[in-house]
C-alpha cells in the first residue's frame, strides 16, 4: 500500500512537472509596433490595453514605436519584428506603399497580422487577418456632419502627420462632410508651431468658424490659441481621441466633442484574439470597429475617471 502510495505520488508529481512545461512551451510571444510617439498619451493607453490583454492570457507582448513619426524607422520596426518569427504580429498599417510588403511577407511566412487604429480598408489586400478600429473617413465626415449641425458652415481640419493614411482620410472626410467648405492645415509635432499655424490661419480665413484636430498632439495647442484669444465661444471645436486635458476641456465647455475610438481596446483585443488563434485557430469571421462615438460635456465626467485607470 505504501509502495502504491509512493507511486501515484511521483506520478501526479511528473504530470505537474509535465503539465508546467508544457504550459511554459506553449506562452505565445506576439510584437506590436505602431507609429504612436512617446508624447502622445493616446498610445499610452493602447499599450495599457495590449499589456493586460497579454498579462492575462500569459503571453510574452513586445511593444516597439519609433521616437518620432518617422515611417523609415517604423519599417525597419517591422522588419526586425517580422524577422523574430513571432507568435503574432500587431501593427498600426499607416503607410501601405511601405509596410504592405513587409506584412505581406510575414503572412506569407505564416505570421498572423492583426493591424489596429490605421489602415483598414487595404490592409486586407497584403494579408492581414483582421483590422481593429475605426473607419477613419467616416469619422472625419461625421465630425464635419456633426459642426453643420451645430450651424457652422465652413470648417478647417489642422493635420499634425500629413502622411499618415490614417490622418489625411480623416481629413478627407471631413472635406467631404463639408461638401468640399473645409481645407487642411498641415502642421508638424512641435506644439508652438501647431499654435502659431492655427492663428495665422485664422487671421488670413475669418469666415472659418469650425476646427478639427486629429488627435492630443494638436488638440492641445489648438485649445491653449483658443483660451489665449479668449476665442473658445466663437469656434465649434473638435478633436480625435482622448486625453486627460481633452476630458477637462470637454467637462468645462472649452471642447465641443471628441471622438473615442477606444484605443484601449485596439491594444487589447489583438492580443487576446491572437492567443486564441495560436492555441485554438479562433479568429472573428470580420473587422472589429472600436468608433467612432463621441464624447461631450454631457458624458466627459463618466470618462474622466476610466481615463485616470488608463483605459480611455
Amino acid at each position: 500500500m505504501a509502495r502504491l502510495t509512493h507511486w501515484l505520488l511521483a506520478s501526479t508529481a511528473a504530470a505537474l512537472m509535465a503539465g508546467s512545461v508544457q504550459a511554459q512551451d506553449s506562452s505565445n510571444r506576439f510584437v506590436m509596433v505602431t507609429h504612436g510617439v512617446p508624447s502622445d498619451p493616446f498610445w499610452s493607453v493602447v499599450k495599457n490595453g495590449a499589456e493586460d490583454a497579454a498579462e492575462l492570457v500569459g503571453a510574452e507582448l513586445e511593444y516597439r514605436a519609433p521616437s518620432t513619426f518617422d515611417m523609415a524607422r517604423m519599417q525597419q520596426l517591422v522588419e526586425a519584428a517580422v524577422a523574430s518569427d513571432p507568435d503574432g504580429l500587431i501593427i498600426s498599417f499607416t503607410d501601405e506603399d511601405a509596410l504592405g510588403g513587409i506584412v505581406q511577407k510575414a503572412a506569407n511566412n505564416g505570421i498572423p497580422v492583426i493591424t489596429i487604429n490605421s489602415g483598414g480598408d487595404v490592409a486586407h489586400n497584403y494579408g492581414a487577418r483582421l483590422h481593429i478600429g475605426q473607419s477613419e473617413y467616416e469619422a472625419g465626415k461625421q465630425a464635419a456632419e456633426r459642426m453643420q449641425e451645430m450651424g457652422v458652415e465652413k470648417g478647417l481640419c489642422v493635420n499634425h502627420e500629413q502622411g499618415n493614411q490614417g490622418l489625411d482620410q480623416r481629413c478627407d472626410g471631413f472635406i467631404e462632410g463639408f461638401d468640399g467648405n473645409a481645407e487642411q492645415l498641415a502642421t508638424t509635432h512641435d506644439p508652438v508651431e501647431i499654435r502659431n499655424a492655427i492663428v495665422a490661419y485664422l487671421n488670413q480665413n475669418s469666415d472659418v468658424r469650425g476646427i478639427l484636430t486629429l488627435g492630443t498632439l494638436a488638440s492641445e495647442p489648438m485649445l491653449r490659441a483658443m483660451r489665449e484669444q479668449g476665442a473658445t465661444e466663437m469656434f465649434t471645436l473638435g478633436t480625435f481621441d482622448l486625453s486627460p486635458s481633452i476630458l477637462e476641456a470637454l467637462d468645462a465647455g472649452d471642447l465641443d466633442f471628441a471622438i473615442d475610438q477606444q484605443q484601449y481596446l485596439q491594444g487589447y483585443l489583438p492580443v487576446m484574439f491572437l492567443d486564441q488563434y495560436a492555441r485554438n485557430g479562433l479568429l472573428p469571421a470580420g473587422d472589429v470597429p472600436t468608433g467612432p462615438g463621441f464624447v461631450t460635456q454631457e458624458n466627459a465626467a463618466q470618462v474622466i475617471e476610466l481615463s485616470k485607470q488608463g483605459i480611455r
